[in-house]
């Protein structure tokens, strides 16, 4: 991989945010910033910046040529797919188009031209109406791994701002399905795969982690369900035993003011929302969503497509922004290690 080589940003859906951030945080580059080139299409991309009123001219170009075209023109890597739907109003026939996107970046980075991968938001919805069998995008960047890098991937999703780090063991299932998934050997691996990545990646030498427990209070020593004591416990105790720093499982609704924070780098949370509430409380526009597990670095932004403010000149590039400053910072850390 050379120094030059950009960050690949996939388009996500097309008819979301995700090419309308991507226009803004072109326009919002600083000087020292790594190039991105995005994958999409060059002709959709010019016409939205064009509704948009933004100065932003669009290169269609190879990843080998972003580094030069990046200080004057946004690059894009053309797909073999085209784009048919308009802002707010998605098409499932968009799908082949954005998982195109989310592949290539995957091939670029394997290939050593590209140092990381960011992706837009894309909408499940859209996907499962045109065959999509993945239930996101986290485990459909463990499938690519294996198919790109031959190697076997736990992928294990993480919201980080620098004011929370959070885990969800289980992620896209309902409420009950969670439950039901939650195991000892689940959160045993899901500790190793955060701690060690905290480690390789953010150069946090002896990552401490926080085990939230599944029911109220923890389950009130198995007043309130026995999940506690005998899923979360056994695998706090594990992995103290394998010299990890953890504790838990700790009450949910006190873990997450400022001083509970400071005493860990990450809490490891039983399901969905039991993680994302907190961080999108605290650090809405800021957060990145890390997929921990991969032969591969990948960001994305914290939210979704937002459908009902695409096209309008609304949307924040923030958190799009955060994601490629993040992919950046971790892919000079690989450099270096």
């Amino acid at each position: 991989m050379t120094a030059a080589a950009p960050i690949a940003l996939s388009m996500g859906d097309p008819s979301g945010i995700g090419p309308e951030i991507a226009l803004l945080a072109w326009l919002r580059r600083k000087a020292g910033d790594r190039p991105f080139i995005l994958l999409g299409d060059p002709d959709h991309l010019s016409a939205l910046a064009h509704r948009l009123g933004l100065p932003v001219p669009v290169t269609a170009c190879a990843p080998e040529e972003a580094t030069r075209v990046f200080p004057a023109a946004l690059p894009v890597a053309p797909l073999a797919a085209r784009v048919t739907g308009a802002p707010g109003a998605p098409d499932p026939r968009d799908a082949p188009a954005t998982i195109e996107a989310i592949e290539r970046g995957v091939e670029l980075v394997r290939a050593g031209r590209a140092h990381a991968l960011v992706t837009n938001p894309i909408s499940k919805d859209n996907l499962y109406k045109a065959g999509f069998k993945h239930p996101g995008h986290t485990e459909f960047l463990a499938e690519l791994a294996e198919r790109f890098f031959a190697a076997q991937a736990r992928s294990v999703m993480m919201l980080w701002s620098p004011e929370l780090a959070v885990v969800p063991a289980t992620i896209h299932v309902s409420l009950r399905q969670a439950i039901a998934d939650l195991s000892c050997d689940l959160l045993v691996e899901t500790g190793r795969i955060v701690a060690r990545d905290l480690a390789a990646r953010f150069a946090i030498a002896a990552p401490r982690l926080a085990f939230a427990g599944l029911n109220p209070h923890a389950g009130e020593n198995g007043a309130m369900g026995r999940e506690d004591i005998e899923i979360v416990a056994p695998a706090v105790a594990q992995l103290r035993a394998e010299g990890y720093d953890v504790r838990g499982p700790l009450p949910p609704d006190t873990m997450f003011h400022a001083a509970a924070r400071a005493r860990y780098d990450a809490a490891i949370c039983m399901y969905h929302d039991q993680a994302l509430i907190p961080i999108k409380t605290i650090a809405f526009d800021s957060a990145v969503n890390v997929t921990l597990g991969l032969p591969f670095i990948r960001t994305s932004p914290d939210h979704g497509t937002a459908y009902d403010i695409a096209g309008q000149g609304t949307a924040d590039p923030a958190s799009l922004i955060a994601a490629l400053d993040l992919a950046a910072r971790l892919a000079s850390a690989d450099a270096a290690s």
